[in-house]
């Protein structure tokens, strides 16, 4: 399987998108007993690679057959409180996805934290530090002209652009536009830049590949305003756990270390090749799937 992981956080993108290369089918009926396990995903390199090798372990190790859908973030939330998925791998708790969980928690499962995140604004190395280190840094006219008087942004919708457009306002940042466009064009927009050394202060969050590839740093935010540090949490429908008692034990243990999935996400984006970077890192970490596994293979594959 090959993906494209120039393209990241499509969290608000159309409500359905399919990709017959990941097997991908549009949630429509509740749960029944002899269907299969359906999970969501954005597009986004993190929350693809920790679905696809949750399926491949659930597939390989635990004996069910998933089903995988691409969904826009909102879409996710609503079908699994109305229990048209079984579960998401894409919570970002507790700020960035707040309004979402606000709406929807009480309908809903916290099944735990994969890995932590974090969001922010950054900005190359190459930006004298001693100039630009924090937020309110960007507020000097003289550095809003040499930032063109941009934020370079993502997808619309996306939590990380609704925050930001707070922060422009709680930091006054009058000289700036936040530029909205896709995390496709955010990174190109990046590289464009870094070889020209131009400044450029973009939106960005981790774990992501790019960080990798360039010297980037987070501007500190005094005011908290773009959040702390986040979990990545796995949601499931109400009665999951009953209904599927070794999937739901598995998903509680799925803990990926951040140093881990971002080695992953580095190898998938070098070799274009998702599937092959997940193949590499389980057959490499035989501790982790006994770590994930062990006491779910105990567990009935269904409800008694």
């Amino acid at each position: 399987m090959k993906l494209d992981f120039m393209y990241v956080f499509k969290c608000a993108t159309l409500a359905v998108v399919p990709l017959m290369s990941l097997g991908v089918q549009a949630a429509e009926s509740e749960f029944r007993e002899d269907q299969a396990l359906r999970l969501s995903f954005i597009s986004e390199p993190d929350s693809e690679i920790v679905t696809n090798m949750a399926k491949k372990i659930l597939e390989q190790q635990l004996d069910y057959k998933v089903k995988l859908s691409l969904l826009a973030l909102g879409v996710q939330y609503q079908s699994i409180s109305t229990k048209k998925l079984d579960a998401m791998l894409m919570a970002w708790l507790p700020n960035t996805q707040a309004a979402y969980w606000d709406k929807y928690k009480n309908s809903v499962d916290d099944l735990g934290i994969i890995y932590g995140g974090k969001l922010g604004w950054v900005v190359p190395d190459y930006v004298p530090v001693n100039e630009v280190r924090t937020i309110a840094d960007l507020e000097n006219p003289e550095v809003a002209k040499k930032f063109i008087g941009t934020i370079q942004g993502i997808d619309p919708g996306a939590g990380l652009m609704r925050k930001s457009e707070e922060t422009i306002k709680n930091y006054n940042l009058v000289d700036y536009k936040l530029s909205a466009s896709s995390a496709t064009a955010m990174t190109i927009a990046m590289d464009r830049a870094i070889l020209k050394k131009d400044w450029i202060v973009a939106t960005a969050w981790t774990p992501h590949w790019m960080f990798g590839k360039w010297n980037l740093r987070y501007l500190e935010d005094p005011k908290g305003s773009l959040g702390g540090a986040e979990g990545v949490h796995t949601l499931s429908r109400k009665g999951f756990g009953e209904d599927f008692p070794r999937a739901a034990n598995f998903l509680q243990n799925y803990k990926i270390p951040l140093a881990d999935l971002q080695g992953i996400m580095a190898e998938a984006h070098e070799t274009s090749n998702s599937d092959g970077a997940i193949n590499h890192y389980l057959d490499s970490h035989p501790e982790k799937i006994t770590e994930w596994t062990e006491s779910a293979k105990k567990l009935p594959l269904y409800k008694n």
